[in-house]
């Protein structure tokens, strides 16, 4: 009515009679409905671009004719509205283009004229009602789709890394030939690991800086993950049993939250205490740990007692793992927490005036340092 006449007021260069009464109902409707229709047009021009993308992908994955029954069955999920969920999401997108035109400096005044914030609002909460409920199914199907592509293009392309055995049964895993996935075939060293059974649920690992603790336990930890996702690992054979991963790998300090390296540590710890917990009361499956540098962030006497009591009371709750530790003090651990625990280490050498790692994991405990040697060879006088 609005727009009919101010068309009528152009031609006949008279105002119209009602203009100011249509114009007054008008603003009335706009206030009545602007909280609701400005909460769903936000939601949708904060998605738009999401949105052309997740058309584009549902697209991609109609077009398959997939024969594996997993994936056949996330096509029926996504056939299951009876028309094609691209289509639809293709319809909402558009409808969040011409939400966003709205913003063109030229058609705005008019958008407002013609209440178009308001009819697109209706149509998007319209389009919410016939097809809104089937939109997470959508995106979980879509989700599983994808991750299963990830495993299937990484098992493509590692044709050597061989499947691994997931066999049920108390926490343990065997290895051999374990290696990091991310590193070059030809410069990973690779090692065998056991854990659990009849062999100690604990490895304590010692070793000086850089001689590849942290990297060991990225390694045991992304490879037990892989397995369990159905993916190819690193190793010439691994069998494990299903574990739930926990670890203490890249903990930081944050000067936003007020909080330490090692408070962010302990509350980490305390997770994986808790999924250990957990895993007795059987909600989920038993943990490995991989706790790195244990508790560093405090003094001696207090690393000593807190890391036996968390290594402890993670190998009673069922879990094996490995814990790494400069402090060789640490390693007595192993002969309090016998037969349940034992040391390994991991070695540097001095060759030609240079320092050298092997890799390595050995029996036993370090016996030498490299700290004063790499504080030297960046021109301390130590």
């Amino acid at each position: 009515a609005t727009i009919g006449q101010i068309g009528w007021w152009v031609q006949a260069g008279v105002p119209p009679p009602f203009l100011s009464l249509t114009l007054l109902v008008q603003g009335a409707l706009g206030l009545a409905f602007r909280a609701r229709v400005l909460e769903v047009i936000r939601d949708v021009e904060l998605r738009a671009h999401d949105l052309a993308l997740l058309a584009a992908l549902l697209t991609r994955v109609e077009r398959e004719a997939f024969t594996a029954p997993r994936l056949q069955e996330q096509l029926r999920v996504l056939a299951a509205s009876g028309h094609l969920p691209s289509a639809d999401i293709r319809h909402l997108a558009r409808l969040a283009d011409l939400v966003a035109s709205r913003q063109n400096a030229m058609f705005g005044p008019l958008s407002t004229l013609l209440f178009w914030a308001t009819h697109l609002a209706f149509a998007v909460e319209a389009w919410r009602r016939r097809v809104g409920h089937h939109v997470a199914g959508w995106l979980d199907a879509l989700a599983e789709i994808e991750a299963l592509a990830a495993l299937g293009a990484y098992a493509a392309e590692h044709p050597d890394d061989p499947f691994p055995e997931v066999v049920a049964g108390p926490a343990h895993l065997r290895a051999t030939a374990l290696a990091h996935p991310l590193l070059p075939r030809e410069v990973a060293v690779a090692n065998d690991l056991q854990l659990g059974g009849d062999v100690p649920s604990l490895l304590l690992v010692s070793g000086s800086n850089m001689a590849g603790k942290s990297t060991l336990l990225r390694a045991l930890g992304i490879n037990a993950v892989l397995a369990q996702a159905g993916a190819p690992v690193r190793a010439a054979h691994l069998t494990l049993s299903p574990l739930s991963v926990g670890a203490t790998l890249r903990i930081q300090d944050s000067l936003q939250a007020g909080r330490s390296r090692f408070f962010a540590e302990i509350t980490r710890v305390r997770q994986v205490v808790g999924l250990a917990q957990a895993s007795r009361e059987g909600a989920v499956p038993p943990v490995l740990f991989l706790l790195d540098e244990l508790l560093a962030g405090t003094n001696s006497h207090d690393r000593r007692q807190g890391a036996e009591a968390i290594l402890r009371g993670l190998i009673d709750l069922g879990a094996i793992g490995l814990a790494t530790t400069h402090d060789l003090a640490l390693t007595a651990l192993a002969e309090a927490l016998a037969p349940r625990a034992g040391n390994v280490h991991l070695e540097d050498a001095f060759v030609d005036g240079h320092l050298t790692f092997d890799y390595r994991l050995r029996p036993g405990v370090v016996r030498g340092s490299n700290a004063l040697a790499l504080m030297r060879s960046v021109g301390l006088d130590v």
